[in-house]
């Protein structure tokens, strides 16, 4: 895999040229607050010795999901990244806006939602522009971290494009705890990759705003799982194994059927029967307690943390084997 079509012998960001054996913290100029303030995004390059595969990192494409940025920059922390062979190419915040504003958006567009993006278009059109201009045309593959939004909480879980061999591949390489395909979104920085025969893994792990321990160690874990396997970090490194990927076939969410107070019964990433009561919605004063059951046999993917809900608000994500 990829083994013809290495990119690293010289890899060129914005001008700059980073060879093999080289290393270089490049910062791409994006934007002004209105105050004047110039606001640029850091992108690290190491480039190893040898010619290998280059991989992009991204973190914060949605500037809320706090823990795909800190999962990044733990990494970068540790040294994750003394790279032997290939090339890493590392953006721990894509959208510093969002970051800046605790919001998904920036400016109040989907940057996920604003591929391939216009040189003169909004600021989440430029950024998708420039993202594709700039570092995808240098790498073979990449890694997209998330969280879940609006206080869902994700369970670790990597997903691939089902038409893509290699990110399926990609995806059992990094052999987080449940694994499964996703279609394709239209004008998704995935959906993109695609388009140019670039094969694009997702991370999810945890929720919005908030940092969650085990999604951000098996994040990290993956990845270097990865690393490790196209020989591009010291061979020496411990990667703990997960004892098992579920790969997940159907999934669906069960949603409120009525408003009131949610209380889960149930953590998440665990395994249910069908019939099982996995919570309840109670009205405010007590009168009516509505139970939730799962629908079939499987695991809880995703849950929802908010405790006031209204009808037809998603609460837990099923998926089966």
């Amino acid at each position: 895999m990829f083994k013809q079509e290495f990119k690293n012998e010289i890899v060129e960001i914005r001008g700059n040229k980073i060879g093999l054996g080289e290393s270089k913290l490049i910062k791409i100029p994006i934007d002004r607050l209105p105050t004047g303030t110039l606001i640029e995004i850091p992108v690290y390059v190491f480039n190893g010795d040898k010619l290998g595969p280059t991989i992009l990192l991204q973190g914060g494409l949605h500037g809320d999901e706090v823990n795909s940025i800190e999962l990044v920059r733990r990494m970068l922390i540790d040294k994750s990244y003394k790279i032997h062979r290939g090339c890493v190419i590392v953006v721990p915040l894509l959208n510093i806006f969002g970051f800046l504003s605790l919001s998904r958006y920036m400016h109040g567009k989907d940057v996920n939602r604003s591929f391939p993006g216009s040189k003169s278009g909004s600021l989440a059109s430029r950024m998708a522009y420039y993202l594709m201009k700039e570092l995808t045309k240098n790498i073979n593959f990449a890694i997209d971290f998330h969280t879940g939004g609006a206080q869902r909480n994700n369970f670790p879980q990597i997903r691939y494009t089902p038409e893509d061999e290699r990110g399926y591949k990609l995806a059992k390489l990094f052999n987080a705890p449940f694994l499964f395909g996703s279609k394709l979104i239209p004008k998704s920085f995935r959906n993109q990759c695609y388009k140019n025969n670039i094969p694009v893994i997702v991370y999810e792990g945890g929720e919005s705003l908030r940092l969650d321990e085990n999604a951000i160690q098996q994040g990290i874990n993956g990845t270097l799982r990865i690393l490790k396997h196209f020989e591009m970090i010291n061979h020496s490194v411990e990667v703990p194994e997960n004892l098992i990927t579920i790969a997940i076939h159907k999934r669906k969410w069960i949603r409120a059927k009525v408003a009131g107070l949610f209380n889960a019964k149930i953590e998440n990433g665990a395994t249910i029967k069908k019939g099982q009561v996995l919570g309840n919605i109670m009205d405010t004063y007590g009168k009516t307690n509505f139970d939730i059951k799962a629908p079939f046999d499987g695991y809880i993917i995703s849950k929802n943390n908010f405790p006031i809900v209204n009808m037809g608000d998603a609460l837990f994500h099923i998926g089966t084997t």
